[in-house]
């Protein structure tokens, strides 16, 4: 028979929670806001955005039993916290893949337009 925890769920649900809870312990403040660098009496603290995610299950087929499981974390580096002189200002950084698929998606739309406007053309 399967484990049962307080709350009366089967022992499936305890994997998933702890799943969750390791990978909820990697998404904190530490990991967004980076570690400060002070240089010529400014300080610099990096910021990142950060998105995880986690699925697991168990199963039972012909007297066997499993649970699995996994998860992922990204952080994406946003911009900055500049402190100065006692003020302080959110600077925001740029990357480079943006601007990339911004060209690539505004380039195809450039050719689809013109090819629509020559196939127009030539029916008239």
């Amino acid at each position: 028979m399967e484990n049962q925890n307080n709350n009366g769920s089967s022992a499936q649900k305890s994997f998933v929670e702890r799943l969750a809870e390791n990978l909820g312990g990697t998404a904190n403040a530490a990991r967004i806001y980076g570690t400060p660098v002070e240089r010529d009496g400014v300080t610099v603290i990096p910021v990142a955005k950060a998105g995880y995610g986690f699925g697991g299950g168990a199963g039972k087929k012909a007297g066997e039993e499993g649970t699995g499981g996994g998860g992922g974390m990204m952080l994406t580096p946003i911009g900055y916290i500049e402190m100065k002189g006692g003020n302080t200002r959110f600077r925001t950084t740029r990357d480079p893949q943006t601007i990339l698929r911004i060209v690539a998606i505004g380039s195809l739309f450039t050719f689809l337009t013109v090819r629509s406007i020559m196939k127009l053309s030539k029916h008239k």
